[in-house]
Formats: structure tokens, C-alpha cells, sequence
């Protein structure tokens, strides 16, 4: 078995912020947590960004952590899809 490829910087930062989110839509209510996980799925897939485009990169994961802090609100119950 090959040993495991190392990831960048950027990488983990990304990695780590849709782990993030999935676990930030734990406080959300039982049932509109799979809206939540959709929306999050969607947004992580919706971009189909090259690994070398860096500026892209850095200006996807600003604009998810303006996203993140607005649907982290206590008052943000629910998402539409």
C-alpha cells in the first residue's frame, strides 16, 4: 500500500473547514440537519476550482467563512436547498 500523499497547507485548510461546517450543523435542529449537510455538499461541489488556483481558493474559503458565520446564528433554524 502506497504511503498516503501529503496534503498542502491550502489543502487542510480546506479540508478542515468543511469539517468544520459539518459539525457546526450538529446545533442546527434533528430535522433540518439534512438540509444543512446538502447545502454544505452543494457549496463544496458546486465549484469546480483547479488545486493550483490558489487565488480562487483563498477567495472561495473567505466567502464559505462570511457564509458559515451567518448560518451559525443561533437565530438560522432552517436552509433551503
Amino acid at each position: 500500500m502506497p504511503p498516503p500523499l501529503k496534503r498542502s497547507g491550502l489543502q487542510n485548510e480546506v479540508v478542515n473547514f468543511y469539517r468544520q461546517c459539518f459539525r457546526a450543523a450538529r446545533e442546527k435542529p434533528a430535522e433540518t440537519r439534512p438540509r444543512f449537510h446538502a447545502f454544505i455538499r452543494k457549496e463544496f461541489k458546486e465549484h469546480n476550482i483547479r488545486k493550483a488556483d490558489f487565488a480562487t481558493i483563498e477567495y472561495m474559503l473567505r466567502k464559505g467563512r462570511k457564509q458559515f458565520e451567518t448560518y451559525t446564528q443561533k437565530g438560522v433554524k432552517d436552509i433551503h436547498v
